[in-house]
Order: structure tokens, then C-alpha cells, then sequence
């Protein structure tokens, strides 16, 4: 866990269930002392009060140099509490009080979430849910709150001042010579509810006192502004008023100042803050272009945009003859400011000369997160929005949603029946496939990447040559499994020493290694070449190829552009690239990046551009929703938790995860064989029996780690398949900040896997075995079903295996087989049970090539058997072979 330090940043983070949850992270630079002491605060009353922390972040003011998460939790608070300060009856509805939400105000949050843990769950059902824990925040407060509400805000911020009776109106007066009408009115309660009443009737009203009191809010608003000083003055206040263009203009421009003071203001639904913008407006692809793909050439228009209202060159330049504040145009009222139209006049006339020829699509996308990426200083200060045409935003449409993507189909050789989100994806892919940019396949853990990506290479009939697969060398054997059940007429050649078929029957290990090292003798007969990331940095002829479609997995392996694996996997040369990772692609700026700069090159802008992109971010918060909106047509990524897409998917999902042998493991295994093989020949009876079953015992062990094998060491993760497999599986889950159960019957590997699981996570975990006491079991399940986040627990199959509720884990690790599929079964259901809202994924270790494969086969072929309420277990299969077929059964596979 990362200590609370000098060089910790306080995060945000949607958990699974859409609870909220501040975490620290090691920050990657220092932290301002302003900063420093608002994360202190702010975690202080997190922990104090889990109910009202996120009500009091609404009524802070968050430092420049917070995280970004946090930052935008805040907005959406303050939200609330502003629309809560701004009920002139607060004091007397106390915590009975209720804010309705805004509609815009909630899509414009949607479209701001920043790069953060759980980015991907925030949507209208989450912002629903923060609004029902900020009402819930403010009315525990107020409920044991002796003092009056405005005591209650100044107690955490005095900057924040609650309403009063005072309403200021603003309207438009079509029947009278003067256009806008303003009148000041003040609340008064009664038997009927609250009435308005002009300001005038507060002269007969109210002593002088009682009339001072009401008027606090407008005082205070007097000592800012000039204007409303002015009327107070002047007495103008008390009494209805015909207002031109240019006293309304003023006034709309003091309505945040008013309202800040706790003036509520009454102004026309036309007015917001956008209004008085002026700037440029990029309209990219109205028409379809002569050819598809990047390199098309899209139509471009610049025009002039006055707040919403859409304008020609020649509308803006007779818009200057006007005057400057509020001019009638179009049916509506909109703001004049010479110098920002001339501006934008300008500037508009630069960016057409700048891009006569037209825009590549890759540059049109691009141009909707830095329009100065391209158009340099032709836009000056001119604030720039970029709209989509009509061809273009139906094709990008058309990604962003894939139910609308055309229909593509897989040969005959396909042998899996598609689920309808899956059959989406291939339809996505290959659309992809056909505009020439990449694709990034980002569904969740569990929703079957590899058999959406199987059916695509299944469906390319027009392919310009095999396509090149690079992966983890830990999912090896999974993808060859997949591609025997899935696609068996894929030709595939394997460029790993451990899994390449040697020519003319020779299995010499120096005869693969030359062989994976050289290559394929004939490219044409092939589909798919499958090697791994570490294998991409030492053969060369992977380079010298041209592939037809380049196929990451796990793709989070290159998300750091500086390291060499990055870079060789870059220098890869493909017509179409896919990048498949269960890993959000949102969670970190820095990573979306490099994914994208093997993507689609250039859309992102360099490394550099990207970086001043991210700088803004601190003081342009929108420019998150830029940056979704261009990415979003690339990434898709559906959630196990989205019933809405997948209505069908199984409550649990069980997956076979393959292992490999580190150079250790190899070594013990192969000498353990011939130990056995030499004693089987004179055991007979219940000794080779017993010399079976410790056999499996130990070769188990080895299986785990070799040092519980010898019984001693230090557990290094490189010294085992097992735990370099687990790494990859967690480091998933930690992006998702979900839960895993991990079983093991070993009781000595609980700690070691405890202590190991805590450097992946950087949380504690909790360990339950025989030898914790009963009393103490409690704890441990009340502490993981805690809010809290515990990532893990690891568990001994016999102490863990019954009799325990561990609903918040969604994910479930076998390390090692029991082979009896009941007692599995068994363990499973403590996070598969009644109380479960989430879909399960299990995860079952098998390591490839060793007696754990060959008797988890043997298991598959005798299915009939396992899915028995009693059947036997894999050891009582074992001790019933012959002595050659047990040397077979524990030879290591080559």
C-alpha cells in the first residue's frame, strides 16, 4: 500500500458495485503543499465519514495540481451544492431539502471524466447514484446539526453564501420598444406555498431592520458590482425596468457574480456561459470522399460560430456593421464583440488557404482534439470547435455503436456459434478492417476476445498474407487450444522453440530453436504466425515481413513507448493492426499513447504534442471529452456488468489459464521423472500406489513453485510459470480495482502468495487457512466484504473451500488442481452464491506440457464422469495405470 507521504497523490476511483472509493498513488512529481493539505483533509473526513465526504468535496475549493479524478468528483458536487445554496426556502427545509438534477449539466459531466480507475463504469446511473449520496451527505449533516444551514456551510467553507429572498428577473418584452424587461422580487412564505412579490411592496413591508436583512444578499453583490451598486443607489431596484440590448448585455454578464453572493437570478433559457464565445467552426466530411481509408481525402469547411448560432463569412462581416453587445440575429438574441468576431473573420480566412487540398481522415480526427495540430497559428486566440459532416459522422456513428456496423461473415471453417455482442465485434472489425485503422478490442475479462478475433482471421477472404500474432508467452498454449476448437483449418506456425514443429519427425531442441529463429520456408501457405513479445526483439525475418494484419494481445505490454520491447513491436510492418487487452485503456493518459501510436500513428499527434495536450487538460477539463470522442470510434469495450448489451452472457465464466515451466522448474521436473520411472519398476501393490500419489504431490508442488518443491527459497516470480501467469491475470483485476479468491491445497503456499500478491496489488491482502483460529475467520470475511478495497484473499481448498460468503470477489484462481471437480465447484460457489451481483470469471491454472495437462485432458475425455454428483478424482485415475503409462502420463511434453 502506498504510505500517505509527501510524494502521494489522492485519487478517485469507481469501484466495481459504483461505489466511490480515495486511494493514494505514488505521485510522479512533486506535490504542491496547497495540494498536500487538501488530500490530508479531505482522506481525514473520508475516513471519518464515508456518508458526507463527497457532499463536504462539493463545498471545497480543490487546488490546482489535485488529481484530475478528484477534480472532477468535485465538479459534480458542487453541482449539488450549488443548486442547494441557491433554495431561497433552505433554512426552513433543512435536511428535508432536494435538488433536482440538471440534464446538460449531468451529459456534460459524462463527457468530462478524466483518465481514472474505473472510467469505463461512469454513466448516467453512476452520476445518479452520486447525486443520491450528496443528498444523503447534506441531510445527515444537517440532521445532527443544532445551528442554523448558513452555520453549517460557513463551518466548511465561509466563501459559500446561501440564497436569499431576493430574485433578480430578466425577460424578454416583444410588446414594449424596449426588448428586455427587469424587475427585483422578493420570497415570501405562506399557508398556499411561496409567492413572489415585487420589490416595491418590501417598502411598505418592513421596518428598516427587517428591510437591511432582506437585502443582505443584494448588499453584498453591491460591493462587486457596479451595477447592481447602481441601482441600489440610485433606488431603480425596487421598482419594474425597460432595459435596451446593452443594459441586459451588462446584467447577463453579472449573473454569476450576482448568484455567487446569493442573489438568485431569473434570465432566458438562450443565455449561458457559451453565448458571448466566438470562434471558429470546422465542419469535416459533408460528403463521402472519391476512396476509403486514411489516406481519403475529406472535404473541409470553416465557418463562424457566435455562442451556438452558425454563421457564414458573409453573415459575420454584416454582423460588424452592428453594434457591440446584444444583436437579434436569427430569431435570437446573441453577444457582439467586434474585435473576437474580426478575429475569428481572420482566422477563418487562414484555415480555408491552409487546407485547400482537403484532409486525410486520420487528420480530420485528429483535428478534433488540437485543431492547432494542423492549423498552426492561422487560428491565433480564436477558440476552434470541430464538427463531423454528415458522411463522416455516419461512418464514425457506425463505429462508436456496432449494432449499426455492416454485417460480416466467417467461412465454413468457423466453428463456434457467435453470441450476439461477439458477432457485433467481428462486424466492428471488419469495418475497421475496411477504412484501414486499427482497432482496439478492449471488451472485459471474460466476454471471449480471442473467439471474436478468431472469426475475424476467419472471415478475411481478401488478405494479402498470413497475419502475425504477438503475445505473452504464458498464452500460448490457450491460443493454439482455441484455435484447434474454434478455427482447426487455420494454418499456423508457431516462431517459439517450445511449441515449433520440427521438419522430418526431428525434436532435437536445437533443431526448434533454428527452426522458430529461421522462420516458415513458404509464407503463402500459412494464416497466422504466432510469437511472443520478448521473441519480436531477436528474430528478424519477423521484421523483414510484410503482415497483412498485426495482432497484439494483452496489449498493455507496450504501453511504455521507451522501453525496447515497444519499440521492436513498432517496427513491425503490417497493412491492419488490432490490439486486444482486458486492461482498460482509459485509466492512464501516458499509456493511451503509445496504444494508439501502434494503432494509428499520427492520430495523438507526437509524443511531445501529446504531452501539451495533457499539460491543458489542468485548465481545459473539456479537452477529456475531445480526446474520448476521438478515441472512441477505435476502442471497443463492453462490460460483464452491461446487461443491456449482454443479456445472455452465463452468470459464471470458467477459463483455462496455461502456465509454462521456468528453466528451473524444468530441470526438477525431468529428474523427478526418471526418479520415478526407476522406482516404478519394482513397486507393486499398495507401494506403487503410494509412490503414485506422493509423486503427484510433488510433481504438483513443482508445478507451483520449486521452492516448495525443495521445501525452501525465496519464491521469485521468475522461477515460476504459475506466478508470472498470476501477475498478468491481477494486474487486470487491479486496473478494474475488483476482488480475487485465489484456492491452493498447500497450506505452506498461502503466505508466499499472500506476499507476492501484495507487490502485484500494492493493497494487503488476507490469508485463511486450518490454522487460523475460528474466531478470527470472521474478521478476515468481514473485512474483505468490507467498503474498503482488499483486493485478495488466498485460501487453503479445505479451510476456504465451504461455508463462507466472499460476494465482493468476482473473480476466482485455482492455482493448483484438486482434479475432483465437486470440491472445486465447492470453493467457486464462495464467490458464485446468492448475494452475487457481479459475473463470476475462474480462472483454473493447468501447466502446459507436465501431468497437470495430461490429466485435465484425461478429465475432458471422461466428462460423463466428472459432471457426476460422486465421481472419481484424477488420483484415483492415476493409480489404476500401468507403469508405462504412468512414465508417459508424468513425462514432460515437448
Amino acid at each position: 500500500m502506498v504510505a500517505i507521504t509527501m510524494g502521494s497523490i489522492l485519487t478517485l476511483a469507481v469501484m466495481p458495485d459504483g461505489g466511490l472509493l480515495l486511494e493514494w498513488a505514488e505521485a510522479k512529481r512533486s506535490v504542491p503543499k496547497a495540494v498536500e493539505r487538501f488530500q490530508k483533509d479531505l482522506y481525514r473526513r473520508f475516513e471519518e465519514a464515508k456518508e458526507s465526504w463527497l457532499f463536504t468535496l462539493g463545498c471545497l475549493e480543490v487546488p490546482a495540481g489535485a488529481d484530475p479524478s478528484l477534480s472532477w468528483g468535485a465538479a459534480v458536487a458542487k453541482d449539488y451544492v450549488g443548486g442547494l445554496v441557491r433554495l431561497s426556502d433552505l433554512e426552513t427545509l433543512r435536511e428535508a431539502a432536494r435538488v433536482p438534477a440538471e440534464a446538460h449539466r449531468m451529459a456534460a459531466h459524462l463527457a468530462s471524466v478524466p483518465m481514472m480507475v474505473g472510467a469505463d463504469r461512469v454513466n448516467e446511473g453512476l452520476l445518479a447514484s452520486m447525486w443520491d449520496e450528496l443528498e444523503a451527505g447534506f441531510s445527515s449533516l444537517m440532521a445532527s446539526h443544532d445551528g442554523s444551514v448558513a452555520e453549517l456551510f460557513a463551518t466548511l467553507n465561509p466563501g459559500i453564501h446561501l440564497a436569499g429572498r431576493v430574485f433578480f428577473h430578466l425577460v424578454e418584452n416583444r410588446n414594449g420598444d424596449a426588448p428586455f424587461a427587469f424587475m427585483a422580487t422578493y420570497s415570501q412564505a405562506g399557508e398556499n406555498g411561496t409567492r413572489h412579490l415585487p420589490m416595491s411592496r418590501a417598502l411598505d413591508e418592513f421596518e428598516d431592520e427587517a428591510l437591511v436583512s432582506l437585502l443582505t444578499t443584494v448588499y453584498r453583490a453591491s460591493d462587486k458590482s457596479e451595477l447592481v451598486a447602481d441601482l441600489v443607489d440610485s433606488g431603480e431596484l425596487f421598482y419594474p425596468l425597460a432595459w435596451g440590448p446593452d443594459e441586459a448585455f451588462a446584467f447577463l454578464k453579472e449573473v454569476p457574480l450576482c448568484e455567487s453572493c446569493g442573489v438568485i437570478c431569473r434570465i432566458p433559457d438562450w443565455w449561458k456561459p457559451s453565448s458571448s464565445r466566438v470562434g471558429v467552426r470546422l465542419s469535416l466530411g459533408d460528403k463521402a470522399p472519391p476512396m476509403v481509408g486514411k489516406g481519403a481525402l475529406l472535404a473541409f469547411s470553416p465557418g463562424i460560430m457566435m455562442g451556438e448560432l452558425a454563421l457564414t463569412e458573409e453573415e459575420a462581416r454584416e454582423i460588424l456593421l452592428e453594434s457591440e453587445g446584444l444583436a437579434f440575429l436569427k430569431n435570437r438574441w446573441v453577444a457582439v464583440d467586434h474585435a473576437r468576431l474580426a478575429q475569428a473573420i481572420d482566422a477563418c480566412e487562414r484555415a480555408r488557404g491552409l487546407v485547400e487540398r482537403g484532409l486525410t481522415m486520420s487528420e480530420a480526427m485528429r483535428l478534433q482534439l488540437r485543431p492547432d495540430s494542423l492549423l498552426g497559428d492561422a487560428l491565433g486566440q480564436v477558440p476552434c470547435e470541430v464538427s463531423r459532416g454528415e458522411w463522416l459522422d455516419a461512418t464514425l456513428a457506425r463505429l462508436e455503436h456496432p449494432a449499426r456496423a455492416p454485417e460480416t461473415s466467417v467461412t465454413k471453417g468457423f466453428k463456434a456459434t457467435l453470441r450476439g455482442y461477439q458477432q457485433q465485434g467481428l462486424n466492428w472489425l471488419g469495418f475497421l478492417d475496411q477504412l484501414a485503422f486499427g482497432a482496439c478490442l478492449a471488451d472485459d475479462m471474460g466476454l471471449g476476445k480471442t473467439v471474436q478475433l478468431l472469426a475475424f482471421l476467419c472471415s478475411r477472404k481478401e488478405k494479402t498474407g498470413p497475419s502475425l500474432l504477438v503475445l505473452p508467452a504464458s498464452l500460448v498454449t490457450n491460443w493454439l487450444n482455441e484455435i484447434r476448437t474454434f478455427a482447426p483449418d487455420l494454418r499456423v506456425f508457431t516462431a517459439h522453440p517450445d511449441y515449433v514443429t520440427a521438419q522430418e519427425g526431428r525434436t532435437l531442441a536445437a533443431e526448434k530453436k533454428r527452426l522458430a529463429a529461421e522462420g516458415p520456408d513458404d509464407f503463402h501457405g500459412l494464416d497466422l504466425v504466432i510469437t511472443t513479445y520478448t521473441l519480436v526483439q531477436k528474430y528478424a525475418w519477423l521484421k523483414e515481413h510484410a503482415w497483412d494484419c498485426l495482432i497484439l494481445d494483452e496489449a498493455q505490454a507496450i504501453k511504455n513507448p521507451a522501453t525496447r520491447q515497444t519499440r521492436s513491436v513498432k517496427e513491425l510492418n503490417a497493412r491492419q493492426r488490432v490490439a486486444m487487452t482486458g486492461t482498460p485503456v482509459e485509466n492512464r493518459l501516458g499509456d493511451l499513447w503509445s496504444l494508439f501510436d501502434f494503432l494509428n500513428p499520427g492520430l495523438l499527434g507526437t509524443r511531445t504534442e501529446f504531452a501539451e495536450f495533457s499539460k491543458s487538460l489542468k485548465s481545459d477539463p473539456e479537452g477529456y471529452a475531445r480526446l474520448r470522442k476521438l478515441i472512441s470510434p477505435f476502442v471497443l469495450r463492453r462490460l460483464k456488468t452491461d446487461t443491456s448489451i449482454i443479456s445472455d452472457l452465463p452468470d459464471k465464466v470458467v477459463m483455462k489459464s496455461y502456465a509454462g515451466l521456468s528453466k528451473k522448474q524444468v530441470v526438477f521436473y525431468r529428474k523427478g521423472v526418471a526418479d520415478l520411472a526407476h522406482r516404478l519398476e519394482t513397486a507393486t501393490g499398495i507401494a506403487k500406489r503410494g509412490l503414485v500419489l506422493s509423486s503427484l504431490m510433488k510433481f504438483k508442488q513443482l508445478c507451483n513453485h520449486p521452492d516448495q518443491y525443495v521445501g525452501e527459497g525465496a519464491f521469485k516470480e521468475s522461477e515460476s510459470g504459475k506466478f508470472q501467469r498470476l501477475r498478468e491475470i491481477c494486474e487486470t483485476i487491479l486496473e478494474r480495482r475488483e476482488r480475487v479468491l485465489v484456492f491452493t491445497q498447500f497450506k505452506e503456499m498461502t503466505e508466499p502468495l499472500r506476499a507476492f500478491l501484495e507487490g502485484v496489488f500494492g493493497h494487503p491482502g488476507l490469508v485463511l487457512h486450518g490454522g487460523v483460529p475460528v474466531g478470527r475467520r470472521a474478521e478476515l470475511i468481514d473485512t474483505f466484504q468490507a467498503d474498503a478495497y482488499c483486493p485478495f484473499m488466498v485460501l487453503s481448498l479445505k479451510a476456504g473451500g465451504v461455508g463462507l460468503n466472499l460476494t465482493r470477489a468476482n473473480h476466482v484462481v485455482h492455482f493448483d488442481r484438486w482434479w475432483n471437480p465437486a470440491v472445486e465447484n465447492q470453493a467457486t460457489d464462495r464467490a458464485f452464491r446468492i448475494g452475487q451481483t457481479k459475473k463470476v470469471v475462474v480462472h483454473t491454472f493447468v501447466t502446459k506440457g507436465t501431468v497437470e495437462e495430461k490429466i485435465d485432458a484425461m478429465l475432458e475425455s471422461k466428462r460423463d464422469l466428472a459432471d457426476q454428483v460422486v465421481s472419481p478424482s484424477g488420483e484415483a485415475l492415476v493409480t489404476e495405470m500401468s507403469r508405462e503409462e504412468l512414465v508417459e502420463l508424468f513425462t514432460l511434453a515437448s
